[in-house]
């Protein structure tokens, strides 16, 4: 199991969830997985994520977009050193992102897009494998 790739898949699943008012249930799941490295290491971590989730929520809606860009790094890098640190916790990260993904799945696609110029923007219902690549044209007129 990629320990960066789970911890990425867990950063986008905690950013998303932080927003929202089935947060609590969340957060008691996250401190489950944080007691592999003990209490105390635990409430420090919570500690935190609570911190993140704060700033998420205090955010204006113009910089939200860029608050949850800068909180999915920052989580990422909280999660995969806690991983490096607790191998065993991976596949628990990544049942609980499964879990928030598939409770995403009913809501609809949402979509933010902020200071795009000039470039176009791919809105999908699920996962994306760009390892091709895109190619972007103009669409063709029709005539």
């Amino acid at each position: 199991m990629d320990i960066m790739q789970v911890a990425g898949v867990g950063a986008g699943a905690l950013v998303t969830e932080m927003a929202k008012s089935t947060w609590d249930s969340m957060r008691a799941a996250v401190a489950r997985l944080f007691r592999h490295g003990g209490e105390e290491s635990a409430e420090q971590d919570l500690r935190l994520i609570d911190t993140a989730r704060q700033r998420l929520v205090a955010s204006s809606e113009s910089e939200r977009g860029s608050v949850e860009d800068r909180l999915r790094t920052e989580l990422m890098i909280q999660l995969a050193a806690f991983l490096q640190k607790h191998p065993d916790a991976a596949q628990e990260l990544q049942l609980l992102a499964d879990q928030t993904k598939g409770t995403r799945d009913g809501d609809g696609a949402r979509t933010s897009v902020h200071h795009n110029i000039e470039s176009m923007v791919v809105v999908s219902g699920g996962d994306i494998n760009a390892s091709g690549g895109f190619q972007y044209r103009a669409p063709e007129q029709s005539r």
